[in-house]
């Protein structure tokens, strides 16, 4: 894949998360795409297969009434990239980790992509 072309797969994908719109984003992953969030150097969700992501996304719809991703910075190389990722979202009802309805959540992150027949096959979002 081209940067060009790596770059518009990932746009795809984060409008689409903004969107919450969960069948666009699986539009953009491989069949065996694996997802890893990782917040203070701890694992704290891994999904394997496009099916097991579409229950992840799904689910975090609900968590939150607004939420938007926008990249910093961005590099690429023919099979991976790796994006600076300010996060902000507002919390649509009390959750068990003691966030309140209404609160608004901002954090910054950085995503790693791999791909794999033209499709992101890895997603790594840290933070």
């Amino acid at each position: 894949m081209t940067p060009t072309e790596i770059r518009a797969l990932i746009d795809q994908y984060i409008n689409a998360y903004n969107r919450k719109d969960v069948t666009a984003m699986l539009l953009t992953v491989h069949p065996d795409v694996e997802f890893k969030n990782i917040a203070g150097g701890h694992v704290n969700t891994h999904t394997t297969g496009r099916e097991e992501l579409k229950v992840l996304a799904e689910q975090s719809v609900a968590i939150f009434s607004e939420r938007h991703q926008e990249i910093l910075s961005f590099e690429s190389s023919t099979h991976k990239a790796s994006a600076t990722i300010a996060f902000r979202a507002i919390v649509a009802d009390d959750l068990p980790n003691g966030l309140k309805k209404g609160q608004t959540l901002e954090l910054s992150g950085r995503s790693e992509f791999e791909f794999k027949d033209g499709l992101i096959a890895r997603i790594t979002d840290l933070s």
